[in-house]
Parts: C-alpha cells; sequence; structure tokens
C-alpha cells in the first residue's frame, strides 16, 4: 500500500473524496430524508432540499455541493493529521506489522481509523447542522454529536471494511502499478 508521503496523501485524497460523497448521501437521504420531505411536503428529499434552499450549515443554506466541499475539507484535513497516522499507530499496537497477515493488519487500520474519524467526523457534523435557529445549548450539541455516533458508526464501519476500503485500495493499486513494477523489476 502506501510507500512514501505522497502515496499516502493521494490515498488519503481518494479515501475522503468517496467517503464524503457517501456520508453525505446517507445523512441527508436515510437520516434526514424523511424529516425533510416532511417539512416542506416534497415527494423526494431533492425536491425538499430544493423547497428548503439547501441545506443549513451554521443557520445558513448552502447548495448540496457546498456541504460536500465543505465536509471534503476537514475530513481531509483529520484523516492526514490525525486519522491515518493515529489509526496505524494503534494497529501496531495490537499487531506485529511485521509478523502479520497483511489483511489482518489492513483490517485493523481500518478499524482503527472508524474507531477514530466517526466521533471526530460526528463532532464536527453536530457542529456544522446544530440548530443554530433555537438558540445555542452545550446539552443539545452533546446530545446531537451522541446521536450521529450512534448512526453513523454502524454505516462508516460496514462501508469501509466492505466497500469503501476494498474500491480504494484496488484504485490505488491500479494508479501506482506503473511504480510497483518499475520497483520490482530494478530489485531483480
Amino acid at each position: 500500500m502506501p510507500r512514501n508521503q505522497f502515496q499516502r496523501m493521494v490515498f488519503a485524497f481518494l479515501t475522503v473524496l468517496v467517503t464524503v460523497h457517501a456520508y453525505v448521501f446517507y445523512s441527508l437521504y436515510v437520516i434526514n430524508g424523511g424529516t425533510f420531505m416532511e417539512i416542506t411536503g416534497a415527494g423526494s428529499v431533492l425536491d425538499a432540499i430544493r423547497i428548503m434552499g439547501g441545506v443549513s450549515v451554521f443557520g445558513k443554506f448552502v447548495p448540496i455541493w457546498a456541504v460536500v466541499l465543505i465536509e471534503f475539507v476537514f475530513a481531509y484535513s483529520l484523516e492526514i493529521l490525525m486519522g491515518s497516522p493515529c489509526s496505524f499507530n494503534l494497529a501496531a499496537k495490537v499487531f506485529d506489522p511485521a509478523k502479520t497477515h497483511p489483511v489482518l493488519f489492513e483490517t485493523a487500520i481500518i478499524c482503527a481509523t472508524v474507531g477514530l474519524m466517526c466521533p471526530a467526523m460526528s463532532f464536527i457534523a453536530a457542529w456544522l447542522y446544530y440548530p443554530y435557529n433555537a438558540g445555542f445549548s452545550i446539552f443539545t450539541l452533546l446530545a446531537n454529536w451522541l446521536k450521529l455516533v450512534c448512526l453513523n458508526l454502524p454505516f462508516a464501519f460496514f462501508s469501509q471494511l466492505f466497500f469503501i476500503q476494498p474500491l480504494i485500495r484496488t484504485v490505488f493499486k491500479w494508479i501506482f502499478c506503473r511504480e510497483a513494477e518499475v520497483i520490482t523489476s530494478s530489485a531483480a
């Protein structure tokens, strides 16, 4: 997998690119879609969002693409600064990378990443989508954060383990296959 800082940045970029779209879709459609349609009387989630004027972020309505962009910036920054380094270190504390089968070690890294990133991104989302029109309350913020963690953690775990990471690893191997071939042929 990633062998240098550039490859780690590309791997994180690809992961976050797919993940943010999946979570924005999950949040808007699965978690909040019914509420949006009920409030507006629309027949679909997209119509409801259009009627509302977008998605509320910091109490202002912004289009979906802006939500994706905002979450991408936060997620990529967190992944580079905290997620990747800490998840590798956590997995290495439990398993010796040299003696553990690569699939098991990668699974441990994925689980550690979800365990770190899901609460962190859920906390950011609790701030972004906080019901500011009702006034600020730390207890409401914490309740929203706990609710988001409970709703997002199962989706994050299963989507990362069984869909997103296998896809990203396949794409990553395809992108960097030339480099691996050059390294292999020069070593022989």
